[in-house]
């Protein structure tokens, strides 16, 4: 069995593995989400789109949107914390800490180096294994294409990897205890949280270093950052908070949401914020907060499943897609109705997750 020492540091271990209801086999409509009326449904022929996760026990859940089907299940060696998808769809990359065995204390293993390891979306071969830093946490494509980021929460430090080579560039120091970032649209800026110190470091992917720090609040999970550069979005674990980080001026102001806010993300529109609370596993939450950006102002909270622990948004904002770390299970909200519409069963402790269009 694999421990995960970013599930103990927000007040967790090891996901309850709960008897699982079989998936929703509604009819879906045209966005690849469930559908109410059948007749309403009509059959397209268009490129698949699916959804990944990262599962700590060891694997990667490959789901079909249009079915809600697991598709595909990678096994992994190590424990997969985070999943992203290239910008141009073609590939798909997650981080990989050195797995613990039962019984083994939290020093060994677990202080060896982890990997971002890459694979081929249509072929589903792995292309690359690159030994990153310790703990290596979320990953992220720079949006031309260029980088891949990984944050290595042991190491405090920054992984930038060329995206094309699949080789190390640099290690860049960050705070203590990165984890969850995000980056600026121009491909720029890399904001990551630092969960041991309550900032939010600024990297310059370029120039492969820190620019600053801005003090957030009591342990910050990860980060979104609105496509015009100038608001960042931060989970507060620590204070069941988001805040909101004005970039001209680093003012911060705070938003309550729900029990031990874990991951968030923005729309593509930045109208709104998701913001799972996993809460801890003796006492799960299992709702997301969907908060108004400009009204600062939390607008619906929606009840998913335990857990309630990484975010993705459909690219048309219809559906929002949420892994429930404790039910071993993806949940699907429908962002129209604010409710659940399907319950996907995956593979135990999913975290990470990520949309291929």
């Amino acid at each position: 069995m694999v421990k995960s020492k970013y599930l103990k540091i927000i007040g967790s271990s090891a996901a309850l593995m709960l008897t699982l209801a079989a998936c929703n086999n509604a009819a879906k409509d045209n966005t690849g989400a469930p559908s109410a009326n059948k007749a309403e449904t009509k059959v397209e022929q268009k490129t698949a789109s699916y959804i990944y996760t990262a599962n700590e026990s060891g694997s990667i859940s490959k789901i079909d949107v249009a079915t809600g089907k697991v598709v595909e299940t990678i096994k992994d060696e190590g424990s997969p914390h985070n999943v992203q998808v290239s910008p141009d769809g073609k590939v798909f990359a997650y981080t990989s800490a050195v797995g613990m065995e039962e019984g083994q204390t939290e020093h060994g293993s677990m202080n060896m180096n982890g990997s971002a390891v890459f694979y081929d979306v249509e072929t589903g071969k792995q292309i690359q294994k690159v030994e990153v830093g310790e703990h290596p946490a979320h990953i992220v494509f720079t949006k031309d294409g260029k980088y891949v980021l990984v944050t290595n929460n042991e190491d405090n430090n920054v992984s930038i990897i060329d995206a094309k080579t699949y080789k190390l560039i640099n290690n860049v120091a960050v705070g203590k205890g990165p984890h969850g970032f995000r980056i600026s649209s121009d491909s720029k800026y890399a904001y990551a949280a630092n969960m041991g110190e309550d900032t939010v470091s600024i990297v310059d992917i370029e120039k492969n270093k820190e620019l600053k720090k801005i003090k957030v609040g009591k342990t910050p999970i990860t980060t979104g950052i609105t496509k015009d550069g100038k608001t960042l979005v931060v989970t507060i674990n620590g204070e069941n908070t988001i805040a909101i980080v004005d970039l001209a001026t680093d003012k911060v102001e705070k938003v309550k949401v729900g029990v031990g806010p874990a991951q968030l993300y923005l729309d593509s529109d930045d109208k709104y914020v998701f913001v799972a609370n996993q809460g801890t596993e003796e006492k799960p939450s299992n709702t997301v907060s969907k908060i108004n950006l400009a009204a600062k102002k939390v607008v619906a909270t929606v009840d998913t499943g335990k857990g309630s622990h990484g975010v993705v948004v459909s690219p048309d904002n219809k559906y929002v897609y949420i892994t429930n770390i404790y039910e071993a299970t993806v949940s699907v909200i429908d962002n129209t109705t604010n409710k659940v519409i399907t319950t996907i069963p995956v593979d135990r402790e999913p975290n990470g997750i990520s949309f291929k269009k």
